[in-house]
This record gives C-alpha cells, structure tokens and sequence, in this order.
C-alpha cells in the first residue's frame, strides 16, 4: 500500500485520518497497548493532508519514504506531510507481510509475516533487498503516465529521493545502489545490514541522521563507520543527543499527547519532530532544489543536540 501526498490547492475538504479503525487496533495491540489506548482514539486522530484535494500546477520533486520494520507508513505522517507543504510529492511506502496494520481496500490487513521470521530464518538483508525492489516499482508506477495519469504529470523524473527510518533507511541506500533515478538518500537510525553499504552510490549525496547512543563512531557493532568510508559523494553523519531510536517519527509525540513518554528518551518527541523535519527538509532542499543550506554546514545554535560525525 502507498499513501501519496502532493501540493494541492484548496478545496475546503476534512482532514484526512491518520490511520483507519483496523489499522489502530492492529498498532496498539502489537505495541501491548491495546487495553490502554482506545482504537477510537488513535483513528480519530487527523493529519494536515485532505483526501482528493485537487492537484496544484507545476512539477515537483518526488519523495519516496520507507517506514521501519513491522511500523505502518503512518508513523511517517507528519514527515510526509510537512515535505509536501514545502513542494514535493511524497510517497509512503508500506512493504506488505512486514507491517502489523495495514489495511487494503475493502478492509483486508495481512498479517506481518516477517515479525515471526526476521531473526529466525530469514535474515534482516533479505528485507532490505526486498524493499530496494518494492521501491523502484513504486517509483515506475508513479511515473507511469498511462497509470497515474495527472499524478505523474506533477513529477520531476529528474529530482527523485528517498529516506527511511530504521530498517527503512537501510532500504533507502539500497534503492539508490539498484536505481539511479534515485538522486539522494537519507537513514533515520537504520543499520544497514548488507554487505558493502553504499558502494553503489557513486557520487550521489547520502544523510545519516541517528540516535547518539547506537550511532557515534564509538558504538558497539553499528555499521555506519564503514558505510562512510565508501561513500564518495556530498555525506553528512549526524547525532541527536538525548534521542531514542524512534525519534524520528510520530510515536514519541503522539505517545506524549496520551501521558505515555517514554522516561529513558530524554528528548521530547515535539523537539524530535522538528530536528528530524528541519534537517530532512534541509537535506533535499539542497540536492533536488539546489537552495543552498547553512544548517547542513556544522553545528548550530539553534540545534544543539544535533553533532556531526567522522569515523
């Protein structure tokens, strides 16, 4: 299933859901939490985004995201939505059997498979190679004029990324390395996984934006050092402290809006939210658009938890 924002013009419609009643139940329940938080509580909640609004003119550049493992492309929402407000066409991808909510139309939510295998029998590469396939053939769909019609009529062919949180991200440098439309990438606190992380890249730009305490150069067992050293474009490795590996997306601030903080993340998930906004945003700005970004350039004032890396 993929969930596609774009620029629009105004149309006076309601806001769309955040997710439907089935896939809120399916969330709490596989995060225990399904006598804490009511259903209606969670698919009541509305986004920025309204259903079927009329496409805005011009073109744009294309966002791919790839939520992490067993996480529904909601918990991306606020990212997405954000990213489109700024002028891109967004797309979320969610990889099916790997999702715990996931509802098709017509109401089906298959099972995630995957949480029972990964780790057991099938190996965590394998999902990534399995969505580095997923997300090209999302991309030739979008693109397809004879298929999406004035939805592929609104995208820039030529100005094409993709970020992902956790394993996500990992299936964001993986796409890249298996098509070259994809011009930059971004992981939110993935390992990577395969073998030879970002050989592939050639020249094209790649962010790394993760927790401080499974992602600095001295963390035991994380790959990204050297990931690094084989990437031989435009690259930044960036650090939040006090972040928690789900940081980067909706949970911590809607966790908070329920009183259910998480006490060993000292990072707000507000703060969080807008780290991870201002920097993604930052990131594409500059290699899709060509706006030139000082907040890229070192630390900030204005972001002080954030602290850039070299291995």
């Amino acid at each position: 299933m993929v969930s596609v924002y774009y620029p629009a013009r105004s149309s006076g419609g309601a806001p769309a859901a955040y997710m439907t009643e089935g896939e809120a139940q399916h969330f709490l329940d596989a995060e225990s939490l399904g006598e804490v938080v009511p259903t209606a509580t969670l698919a009541g909640v509305r986004t920025h985004a309204q259903a079927s609004a009329p496409p805005a003119p011009g073109r744009f550049p294309l966002i791919l995201l790839s939520p992490g493992f067993s996480m529904p492309r909601a918990t991306l929402t606020a990212l997405a939505v954000e990213l489109t407000s700024r002028g891109y066409v967004v797309a979320a991808v969610d990889h099916a059997y790997e999702s715990v909510g996931t509802e098709f139309p017509g109401g089906r939510i298959p099972p995630c498979v995957a949480c029972d295998r990964v780790g057991v029998d099938v190996e965590e590469a394998t999902v990534v190679e399995g969505r580095a396939a997923d997300l090209p053939f999302v991309l030739d769909e979008l693109t397809d004029r004879r298929r999406t019609g004035a939805l592929a009529r609104m995208i820039d062919p030529c100005r094409i990324g993709v970020a992902g949180h956790s394993i996500g991200g990992a299936a964001a440098m993986a796409t890249m390395t298996a098509d070259r439309r994809v011009r930059a990438g971004v992981n939110l606190d993935g390992s990577f996984f395969v073998r030879d992380a970002g050989a592939g890249l050639g020249r094209r730009p790649f962010m790394m934006l993760g927790t401080e305490f499974s992602h600095s150069p001295d963390s035991p067992g994380t790959d990204w050092p050297a990931t690094w050293n084989r990437l031989h474009g435009w690259k930044r490795w960036l650090t939040v402290t006090g972040a928690g590996h789900f940081s980067f997306t909706d949970i911590p601030w809607l966790a908070e809006q329920l009183g259910l903080a998480d006490p060993a993340v000292p990072l707000s998930g507000e703060r969080g939210w807008y780290i991870t906004r201002d920097f993604v945003r930052a990131f594409f700005d500059l290699h899709l658009r060509g706006i030139h970004q000082p907040l890229l350039q070192g630390p900030t004032p204005s972001h002080p938890e954030v602290e850039f890396r070299r291995p």
